[in-house]
């Protein structure tokens, strides 16, 4: 089937009280990085686009379902549409989470004034325990993407982007099940044929690039990623066969490509965006996705992330973009060999962050030891000229991370 135009506009009109309408920002790197337009819905009132396919849903549902309360599964931005949602609707709500989910997503899913339950250590587990649920406790349950109305939820982007720039010719979409990617893309297609709409997976949790190159909906035997908010093992049917009907292609992106990305907007745009939200930007800056002299837009999905995580992902970022550097070396144990080590490195122009010296690895060398160490260092072409500098001064150099 396909998401009429019509359920999508008409979504747009339900959720213009209730959903912030983000205004594009272009964005223009610095380096080489290409120049496009981000369409920021973690600047959404949730963090996340989620609001938009949960409230439109909850609003096309009977008003007998809708009484007898909402129950969602979710890692975090959809039971956050879905709270907030039901709390504007004044009916109740009941939000199963994996324990996994981060600390800051159940803290607002619960603010939102929603039952929340901590159930399983996955996002299937929480899954097939909602499902039970829905039975025992006669809830109406709410997909968090394998739904029509949803999809025309999440379609709704689409049509913001159209609206603000009718002549847009690429548009890139994180994916996890498919409903964002599946609903941009039917809004995009109705009204603009000839754009073209990617999408963008973890590397670590790419099922619906998997699911599309075989042909067939599969299921991952893990998913493991920052990227939770995209985390989802299997497409779901409806999702799939849009998106094998509406997608232009799906690329994927690895875990430090990812924290790049989060670091760059952090630097550059003052924006703070999620794993999965990061994604579409990841594919752009990293060369997955080349779309050179063409009108781009990518959406940066959610915002929603724990600030403990943000930390690891900073500094994975620091690496992906040669701004921090982690290598160990050996020397001879004899005073002054530590201080003409540091020495060349100064000489180069890094900052010492932290120094390691241990005399006792095992596999050291009588009278040697190793120096581990961490410096900042300006990019990636600074981080060679220190690595050639310490070999033609015989240090051998082993890099760590």
């Amino acid at each position: 089937m396909m998401i009429e135009l019509s359920r999508i506009e008409e979504a747009a009109r339900v959720l213009a009280p209730v959903r912030r309408k983000t205004e594009l920002i272009h964005v223009a790197w610095p380096g080489d990085s290409p120049d496009f337009y981000i369409k920021p819905e973690n600047l959404q009132v949730t963090g996340s686009f989620k609001l938009r396919g949960a409230y439109y849903a909850m609003f096309k549902m009977e008003p007998e379902a809708r009484e007898r309360g909402i129950l969602a599964v979710s890692a975090g931005n959809h039971a956050q549409g879905v709270a907030l949602a039901a709390q504007q609707m004044g009916v109740p709500a009941v939000i199963v989470m994996p324990r996994s989910a981060p600390l800051s997503k159940i803290k607002s899913t619960g603010a939102y004034g929603a039952e929340v339950i901590l159930q399983g250590d996955s996002y299937d587990e929480a899954y097939a325990y909602a499902r039970e649920l829905e039975q025992s406790r006669e809830l109406t349950f709410l997909h968090p993407f394998n739904d029509p109305d949803v999809i025309a939820g999440q379609g709704t982007v689409g049509l913001e982007i159209l609206e603000a720039m009718p002549d847009v010719q690429a548009v890139v979409v994180p994916v996890g099940g498919g409903g964002l990617a599946a609903g941009v893309a039917s809004a995009i297609k109705q009204i603009n044929p000839a754009c073209r709409v990617y999408g963008v997976q973890a590397e670590n949790s790419a099922s619906m690039f998997a699911s599309l190159q075989k042909g067939r909906r599969i299921s991952l035997d893990s998913s493991v990623t920052i990227a939770d908010g995209i985390a989802v093992r299997s497409p779901g049917e409806l999702t799939f066969d849009l998106c094998r009907r509406c997608l232009d292609g799906v690329f994927t992106v690895s875990d430090e490509e990812i924290s790049g990305a989060i670091l760059t907007m952090l630097e550059n745009l003052k924006l703070v965006a999620e794993g999965a939200g990061a994604a579409s930007v990841a594919a752009l800056l990293f060369g997955r996705l080349s779309l050179p002299g063409q009108k781009t837009v990518a959406i940066v999905s959610g915002g929603n992330i724990d600030v403990n995580l943000l930390a690891r992902i900073i500094d994975l970022g620091l690496k992906r973009t040669g701004r921090k550097m982690a290598f160990y070396t050996e020397i001879s144990d004899k005073p002054g060999m530590l201080g003409k080590l540091l020495g060349c490195i100064a000489r180069t122009g890094a900052n010492l962050v932290s120094v390691h010296h241990d005399r006792v690895v095992h596999h050291v060398r009588i009278g040697h030891c190793v120096v581990e160490i961490i410096l900042e260092t300006s990019g990636e072409t600074h981080m060679e000229h220190i690595q050639k500098t310490l070999r033609e001064e015989g240090y051998a150099i082993q890099m760590i991370g």
